[in-house]
């Protein structure tokens, strides 16, 4: 029985492990201590922080795994790469996991493979800020290079705000520099994509459905997107030189991407399945389950004999996470869904008598609405119905 072990123990972890363990693996999952759903579903736990590479590395070698797997997050995708080839593992090189969760060294390495991506700069303190701002026209983003979501990521459209934004990435960040680009005002998309043994087995591109807090925070997505035969072909190509530009290989791949007059753009990019139910999008839309596929190229099995069993149609499909827009107490919770085949799921993460936060990021999410129809017009349709007729009442 060959062993998965898994990074991170929360809800997004569950169903990689469930789809390991379908497969007939033994699941490991490594996780700091806590309230985690994935340590109840693992056969096993290694308790290790997964930002750690060497940590990771000797909870691999204790439960001689054979291949180590996390999605929706960007957390453990550094410590995976490095783990993996000092094992000599399937998945992403410790280089081309340094490149993807550290924004100054993927947008060099964007650069010079002639992606494109939005102007940028290093910025170390007020003045080097200023010398930016000189070069750039307003709006801007200030951006932590070593955070992952929406983390420490601000949009500036003054330079008053970029100067106060400066003080607030800075102390977010470990590092003792990040980066200000040009901020592109385009519609925004991303793409799932995966790689294995070097060739691109496909690249999905889906709209985002965005909620404004510091910087434009991804809710929900959706496939198909409607547009252009040349806006998706420049999406794939451009989704493509940025995976050479990295390097990844033997990965799920996340990226995000602006269109803007027909260009596309790369914002950035990152070697493991994004989050906010886009494995369930890939899921619905191919007909397979996408976490099976990850679970099989970690630990050495053909990825392929899943992905040739894809349906020949493709099935529309759309997300959206139940949010607040204040702090409180979860007073109620009012359920008059009449469930049908078009939920694929709809499910909360809070109880009555819960505290919760104003919606800033994915980790203040209440749960989630994923629907599939015959159209994506046809899914946002039941996505307002499901809306209205679910209701979290905070105080």
């Amino acid at each position: 029985m060959k062993t998965l072990m898994v990074l991170g123990a929360s809800a997004p972890q569950v169903q990689l492990i469930r789809a390991a363990r379908g497969l007939g693996y033994r699941t490991v999952v490594c996780s700091i201590p806590g309230a985690y759903p994935g340590f109840a579903v693992a056969d096993e736990t290694a308790y290790a922080d997964i930002s750690d590479p060497e940590a990771v590395l000797d909870a691999a070698k204790q439960f001689h795994v054979d291949g180590i797997a996390t999605c929706c997050l960007d957390t453990g995708v550094r410590a995976l790469g490095y783990a993996c080839e000092k094992l000599g593992l399937p998945g992403l090189s410790e280089r081309a996991a340094v490149c993807s969760a550290d924004k100054w060294s993927m947008k060099n390495a964007f650069m010079a493979a002639g992606v494109n991506t939005a102007r940028f700069y290093r910025v170390t303190d007020r003045d080097s800020l200023a010398g930016a701002l000189e070069k750039l026209d307003m709006p801007v983003i200030l951006k932590a290079v070593d955070l992952q979501g929406s983390k420490g990521i601000y949009i500036c459209r003054s330079a008053e705000d970029a100067f106060a934004s400066l003080e607030k990435v800075m102390a977010l960040s470990r590092r003792d520099y990040c980066i200000v680009e040009e901020f592109i005002e385009g519609t925004e998309l991303g793409a799932q994509a995966f790689v294995y043994r070097g060739r691109v087995l496909f690249v999905l591109p889906h709209g985002d459905n965005t909620y404004m807090s510091a910087t434009a925070v991804p809710i929900g997505h959706y496939v198909p997107i409607d547009a252009p035969a040349e806006v998706l072909a420049a999406a794939e190509e451009q989704v493509r030189r940025a995976i050479a530009a990295i390097g990844l290989d033997n990965c799920a791949v996340n990226v995000d991407l602006i269109e803007k007059d027909g260009k596309i753009y790369v914002i950035e990019l990152t070697g493991r399945a994004g989050a906010t139910c886009l494995p369930e999008l890939v899921s619905i839309y191919y007909g397979l389950d996408y976490y099976a596929m990850i679970a099989a190229m970690a630990v050495g099995d053909d990825p392929l004999a899943l992905f040739d069993r894809r349906e020949d149609g493709h099935v529309a499909n759309a997300s959206r996470m139940l949010l607040s827009d204040r702090s409180g107490t979860v007073r109620r919770i009012v359920d008059n869904v009449v469930r049908d085949e078009s939920i694929f799921d709809l499910s909360v993460i809070v109880k009555e008598g819960d505290q919760v936060e104003k919606f800033t990021n994915a980790k203040d999410r209440l749960g989630q609405i994923i629907v599939r129809g015959a159209t994506t017009e046809e899914c946002f349709r039941r996505i307002d119905e499901i809306l209205s007729q679910f209701i979290i009442e905070i105080e």
